[in-house]
């Protein structure tokens, strides 16, 4: 079934329909100027100075009125830590471009942040700047989650190349790490235990995890406080976000009651397509409110960052995407803190 979303219906009119020109005459034109790059799906953050009339509504791909999300005010303190698991076990949805971003977004706005790198391909380490193949004679997340005593997570830190935002990094010998835990007592806790010296000294530390539902990706839903699934505007993304809530609704019944799903974040999103709009339809129709406003949009700036290993944020602070992650900042913050999940 097509689903209309409003902000793509190109409507016309007679220049002699008076009920039409009068709504025209209603609405304040606004001329806003956009990056070079910018996409019809990326959500502009308004200047401040510009006034527009409260019957102008701005309707986002999910067919909601738009809000515009305020930047995240100062903290006096930081700490303790909120956890938050970047998780979809479909590859190639965006977990860990949006945990950097998401990251450099947070710290741009004066949030201590900590990166924790859970997939032994070192992506997250690499889009930091780390060359994981460069780690050998260096403590890594492997060796923090082996024995947190020897190893604790305040000595394996690394700093990046953005102001308050820190990495745990990993490489391929993390992918031991599953079988030598396999016969530990309480081993979906390896990684929470080895979190409590650093969580007093951050305001947010992200997880990124490896796109499976094994020990590394539990370990990290069982130290988390809250869940982003960031998913691909396409069909089959569907069915593995189903198969992710159940692992979920699982963790949170066996093993962390406190862990919620903090948003769905639909990426990669092409507002022209039938099909980009049907399947944040229906992802809406199953997560509600739980889906963010804010949406990210494909753009050749995320592989030139990655390959850079920088962010966004750093290089291309005027493109659109850099807007959509400051958005997807802002709104994550403001929720967090109407839950009182965070401090203000």
């Amino acid at each position: 079934m097509t689903v209309p979303i409003p902000q793509d219906q190109h409507l016309t009119h007679s220049a002699t329909d008076p009920a039409i020109d009068a709504i025209d005459s209603a609405v304040v034109n606004v001329n806003i100027e956009l990056p070079d790059d910018h996409e019809a799906s990326v959500t502009p953050i308004a200047p401040s100075d510009v006034a527009v009339e409260s019957t102008t509504v701005v309707l986002g791909i999910t067919g909601r009125p738009m809000p515009t999300f305020p930047a995240p005010r100062p903290l006096t303190s930081h700490g303790p830590a909120y956890v938050i698991a970047m998780t979809n076990q479909k590859g190639g949805v965006g977990k860990t471009t949006t945990t950097i971003n998401l990251g450099a977004a947070l710290a741009e706005a004066g949030r201590r942040v900590l990166m924790v790198d859970m997939d032994p391909q070192g992506s997250l380490s690499i889009g930091l700047g780390v060359n994981p193949d460069e780690l050998g004679g260096k403590r890594t997340v492997y060796d923090m989650l082996m024995d947190s005593k020897a190893s604790p997570a305040n000595e394996v830190v690394m700093p990046t190349s953005i102001k308050g935002l820190d990495l745990l990094p990993a490489n391929i010998h993390l992918s031991a790490a599953e079988l030598r835990l396999a016969g530990e007592v309480a081993r979906e806790y390896a990684l929470e235990r080895a979190l409590e010296v650093v969580k007093p000294y951050y305001d947010y530390i992200l997880i990124d995890c490896q796109p499976s539902l094994g020990l590394l990706t539990v370990n990290a839903l069982t130290a988390s406080d809250g869940v982003i699934i960031p998913m691909e505007c396409e069909f089959f993304a569907l069915r593995g976000v189903e198969m992710l809530r159940e692992t979920i609704t699982k963790v949170q019944e066996r093993l962390n009651n406190r862990l919620t799903i903090d948003g769905v974040l639909p990426t990669m999103v092409d507002a022209r397509t039938l099909h980009t709009r049907e399947t944040v339809q229906a992802v809406f129709d199953a997560f509600g409110e739980a889906v963010f406003h804010s949406t990210i949009s494909r753009t050749v700036k995320f592989p030139e960052t990655t390959k850079a290993g920088v962010s966004i944020i750093e290089q291309a602070p005027n493109s659109s995407g850099a807007q959509a992650y400051r958005n997807l900042a802002w709104e994550m913050v403001q929720r967090l803190e109407a839950k009182g999940s965070v401090a203000t």
